[in-house]
C-alpha cells in the first residue's frame, strides 16, 4: 500500500499554504494576536470560497467531496500559520449550519465544564455532552451569550467565555456524537503537528543565524540535541496522524492526538530554549505556539482522555 501524497493531495496542500501565505502573513499574525484575537471574517469567507469547510461534503450538497486525509493535509497548514479561530467545529458542522460551509459563520465549540472560545462572534455553537452533540443558535445562542462571562485566556488569539450549564439548552441534534469527537480531536492533532513543525523549522533557521563565539550556535552539540529531539517528535507524530486519518479508528486517532499534542508543547519549548532569552519577549512568535499549543491540548480529546482510550485498548 503506497502512503505517499498524491499529486492532487500535494496541489491542495500548497493552494492552501499559498492562500495563507498571501492572506495571512507574519504581520497579520501578529495584529490579529495584538488585537485581542478573534475571527477575521474576510478571510473566513475567503477559506470558504476556497473550499475549505466543504470539503468533506458530498458533491450533491454543494461541497467538495474529498476525505479526512485531505481535511488534515488542511489543518496542518492552519497550524503552520497559527490562524486562530473555530476551524473544527466549523468544518464539522457545515453540513448542519447554514453558511457554514461557505464561510458565512461561525461555529463556536463548547465542551462540557470548558471555556468557550470565539463565542462573542459565533453565529452557532456546537455543543459536546459525552455522546450528546447538538447545534445552538438563534434565540438560544443569544441567550447563552447573554449569560457568559469573558475569562482571561492563556492563548492572545483565543478570547475565551464562561459560559451557564448548557444541559438545559435545546438545540439541533447531530447523529454520531462520537465520530464528531473524534474527528475534531485529529483535526486538532493536525493543527498541533503543523505547529510542531513549524517550531522545528524556526529554531533550525536560529541556530544557523545566531552566533556565539564567531560560530553558529547550531555548531554546539547542545542546539543540535534540541533540534535533533524536536524532530524525533514531530516526525512520529506526522505518521500517526496519517495513519489514523486513513483509518479513522478510534484507538489510532487517540495515539495521534496524544503524539500530536506531545510534539506541538516540546517543540514549542525546545524552540524557545534555542532562541534564548529572546524567546521569552511578546516580540518572538515562540512564546504563541506554546500557547496555543496548551490550549489545544485540552480540546476535543485531552491528554487523559488519549491516555485512558490507549490503556483500555491494552486490555
Amino acid at each position: 500500500m503506497d502512503f505517499q501524497l498524491s499529486e492532487d493531495q500535494r496541489a491542495l496542500r500548497a493552494g492552501i499554504r499559498d492562500l495563507l501565505a498571501g492572506r495571512f502573513d507574519r504581520d497579520r499574525m501578529r495584529a490579529a494576536h495584538e488585537g485581542g484575537g478573534g475571527v477575521d471574517r474576510a478571510l473566513w469567507r475567503e477559506l470558504g470560497a476556497a473550499g475549505f469547510f466543504a470539503l468533506r461534503l458530498p458533491e450533491a450538497e454543494g461541497g467538495v467531496g474529498l476525505g479526512l486525509p485531505e481535511s488534515v493535509l488542511l489543518f496542518e497548514e492552519v497550524g503552520r500559520a497559527l490562524l486562530p479561530g473555530p476551524l473544527a467545529a466549523t468544518q464539522l458542522a457545515a453540513g448542519a449550519v447554514k453558511g457554514a460551509a461557505e464561510g458565512e459563520a461561525v461555529v463556536a465549540l463548547a465542551e462540557a465544564g470548558r471555556p468557550v472560545g470565539h463565542l462573542e462572534g459565533a453565529d452557532a455553537l456546537l455543543v459536546l455532552d459525552g455522546d450528546r452533540t447538538r447545534v445552538l443558535s438563534g434565540g438560544v445562542l443569544r441567550q447563552v451569550v447573554d449569560g457568559a462571562r469573558p475569562v482571561r485566556s492563556l492563548d492572545p488569539g483565543t478570547p475565551l467565555w464562561r459560559v451557564p450549564d448548557l444541559s438545559g439548552r435545546e438545540g439541533e441534534p447531530l447523529a454520531d456524537g462520537v465520530r464528531l469527537r473524534r474527528e475534531g480531536a485529529l483535526l486538532t492533532a493536525a493543527e498541533q503537528l503543523g505547529s510542531s513543525s513549524r517550531s522545528l523549522e524556526a529554531a533550525v533557521q536560529h541556530a544557523g543565524e545566531r552566533e556565539q563565539f564567531g560560530t553558529p550556535i547550531g555548531a554546539f552539540q547542545a542546539v543540535k540535541h534540541l533540534c535533533a529531539g524536536m524532530l524525533v517528535r514531530a516526525e512520529p507524530a506526522r505518521s500517526a496522524v496519517y495513519a489514523a486519518a486513513v483509518t479513522g479508528d478510534p484507538v489510532e486517532v487517540a495515539g495521534a492526538k496524544l503524539l500530536a499534542d506531545e510534539a506541538a508543547v516540546g517543540n514549542a519549548r525546545d524552540c524557545l530554549q534555542v532562541h534564548g532569552g529572546m524567546g521569552f519577549t511578546w516580540e518572538a512568535d515562540v512564546h504563541l505556539r506554546l500557547k496555543r499549543a496548551w490550549l489545544r491540548a485540552g480540546q476535543w480529546v485531552t491528554t487523559a482522555d488519549a491516555e485512558e482510550a490507549l490503556a483500555a485498548d491494552l486490555g
